[in-house]
């Protein structure tokens, strides 16, 4: 595992390349062995500004799937507790094509299956469940529904 520092540098100069290059690069589709990066953008819980933070995913039927987690750090992303305090939210896909979505955590069964796909996704060599290990409490597994715009 990178130290924390390396993690948060690659974070700075991931959203760096996307902000500079308006968009064209940072982003990608998720392919069947490869997951995919979208822009998530939330509104503050404490701030009420509008937040952006890019994650990886991969698409369940209509639905968007990503992880919360924060480097593998212990504690939650801010984005996922931005999300349990408003769930209404809009993710910029690859293409800059928008969708307004409503965010949840996968429970039981779903969590599973769920878990299981992310598993089977390229993820820099890294054992999944190893990488989960190191936190004290199970990582949310976050499903994005897709939702008419309301904001």
């Amino acid at each position: 595992m990178p130290p924390r520092w390396f993690i948060r540098t690659a974070w700075v100069v991931h959203r760096g390349l996307y902000r500079v290059t308006g968009g064209r690069l940072g982003l990608r589709r998720p392919t069947t062995t490869v997951y995919g990066m979208l822009r998530l953008r939330t509104i503050g819980r404490k701030s009420g500004r509008e937040r952006a933070v890019i994650v990886a995913y991969f698409e369940d039927g209509p639905n968007l799937v990503t992880m919360a987690m924060n480097g593998w750090d212990d504690a939650p992303p801010a984005w996922w507790l931005n999300l349990r305090a408003q769930p209404l939210a809009t993710v910029v896909l690859p293409g800059r094509a928008r969708r307004h979505v409503r965010a949840r955590e996968a429970e039981d069964v779903e969590r599973e299956r769920l878990w299981a796909v992310f598993r089977t996704l390229e993820n820099d060599g890294s054992d999944l469940d190893a990488l989960a290990a190191l936190r004290s409490r199970p990582t949310p597994v976050i499903v994005l529904e897709p939702v008419e715009a309301t904001r």
